[in-house]
């Protein structure tokens, strides 16, 4: 898992998995392995997954990498505490999945609690053993 600042100033988390290091076998069967860890979780709450490639491809200005196959992101939310209306910039969470063909690419940007980017970082290394 590598930190990095994207567009010089989003700070996001990046995992290059090839696709021998997991027995997942599509964006899909990652998404679903996130909405179990989700799920499991004593205060995530699943929200929805969002279908990029889909949603782009049906736009007529919409443009894909050609490298990209499938790109999907599930949304959900940490938060247990709502202390101001700030709060609200920085949730709900998403973690992003790509299919670079012999590839994927799991992505999501730094949240501002640190025990939710621990969790997303368990949960994505763990792909490597799933």
């Amino acid at each position: 898992m590598k930190q990095k600042v994207f567009k010089e100033k989003y700070p996001i988390f990046e995992l290059i998995l090839d696709k021998s290091e997991t027995t997942c076998k599509s964006v899909d069967e990652i998404i679903a392995f996130f909405r179990k860890k989700i799920e499991a979780h004593p205060v995530a709450t699943y929200i929805a997954t969002f279908d990029h490639y889909a949603h782009t491809a049906a736009l007529a200005e919409g443009s894909i990498d050609k490298n990209i196959k499938a790109a999907k992101n599930i949304v959900f939310c940490f938060g247990k505490e709502l202390p101001t209306p700030e709060v609200m910039a920085v949730r709900p969470r998403s973690i992003g999945v790509s299919d670079l063909g012999d590839r994927f690419v799991v992505i999501f940007m730094e949240a501002p609690n640190p025990q939710a980017n621990e969790a997303m970082e368990v949960w994505s290394k763990a792909l490597k053993n799933a």
